[in-house]
């Protein structure tokens, strides 16, 4: 497993492919039960969360995707992310400040064209510029602050696909 170094992504991910057949890595998160971590399967899926208890805004959680190619050997991607609701609502405000740049955008050219000023639209999509950086800004804030769970949950990780050899 990587150490996740890549400085831009806000939801790192990593790849691990193990000797050991599917039946063996799903068993072993179906009685996996360690002090304050909730860890649920759903067929190839695995979602390692906190307790409640020691949770915040920025608590990070790791989702694990078991897949295999061929006989013994299983593959484990895992994304670490914020809580799912979070992220959508975070991916929903990129969404919403890029389609109003865009359209103020049309604006812009369709006013230009026709000689009209665009002081105002122009300004408009500079300002929406910076409220991208600052989403940006924000994102790396709740995943710096998150770091040191997010390197619990990788222990935790390490630690469950420890009897099983790497690839």
């Amino acid at each position: 497993m990587s150490d996740l170094t890549n400085e831009i992504v806000l939801r790192p991910r990593f790849h691990v492919a193990l000797k050991t057949d599917m039946e063996a890595l799903k068993h072993i998160y179906d009685g996996c039960k360690k002090e304050g971590f909730l860890i649920s399967r759903l067929d190839e899926h695995v979602f390692i969360k906190f307790r409640k208890a020691d949770t915040n805004f920025w608590t990070p959680q790791l989702h694990l995707e078991l897949s295999t190619y061929e006989e013994g050997i299983s593959n484990i991607r895992g994304v670490f992310g914020p809580n799912p609701t979070l992220w959508t609502f975070f991916m929903f405000l990129h969404f919403g400040v890029g389609t109003l740049f865009v359209i103020l955008g049309i604006f812009a050219y369709s006013n230009h064209s026709l000689g009209k000023d665009i002081t105002f639209l122009m300004v408009g999509m500079f300002f929406l510029v910076l409220l991208w950086f600052a989403l940006y800004a924000f994102g790396r804030l709740g995943k710096s602050k998150g770091e040191g769970q997010m390197e619990q949950l990788k222990s935790l990780f390490r630690e469950t696909i420890s009897g099983f050899q790497r690839i």
